[in-house]
């Protein structure tokens, strides 16, 4: 396939091809948003995100969707960290709950992965805005490629 230009901006619209510096590092999408993986390891992750103007909806608050970002980002790390590097899996299903609004600061997400059946994983995360109020809570569903397999964690009831 060959890669197609947007007419307004001149970029190319795909397929695009990219390397990542590491396993587990952020990708374009999360380098946009300005993500930071603080620690990943034994199906729990931690990740930052500022709120920059770029973020923001009409209101002023920051937007829904990079929350959404953020906190799906944070359970794909801590996936990342009990899975061997290159394995391929997606999300197939979320929930998010918002709490209360975000309007200044750094948001924390705090991710873990807590259920496994088959090839299926079940992560949570909740984002706290710079007060460590509470501001999200959040429920994703991954679906593991068949040859993935999972290393160093017991999941209760699986």
């Amino acid at each position: 396939m060959n890669a197609k230009l947007d007419p307004q901006s001149g970029k190319s619209t795909g397929p695009h091809s990219f390397g990542m510096k590491a396993w587990i590092s952020c990708a374009p999408f999360e380098r946009l948003l300005n993500m930071e993986i603080i620690e990943a390891e034994e199906g729990r992750a931690v990740l930052t995100m500022p709120f920059y103007i770029d973020l923001a909806q009409g209101g002023g608050l920051m937007h829904g969707g990079a929350l959404v970002s953020l906190a799906d980002t944070s359970v794909v790390m801590a996936i990342k960290s009990i899975i061997p590097p290159l394995s391929h899996f997606a999300t197939i299903a979320l929930e998010a709950k918002y709490l209360a609004p975000v309007k200044k600061g750094v948001v924390t997400a705090r991710a873990n992965v807590y259920h496994r059946e088959g090839r299926i994983l079940k992560g949570k995360a909740t984002l706290y805005d710079d007060e460590n109020r509470a501001v999200m809570e959040f429920t994703s569903i991954f679906k593991l490629a068949r040859d993935t397999t999972i290393h160093g964690v017991d999941f209760a009831g699986s």
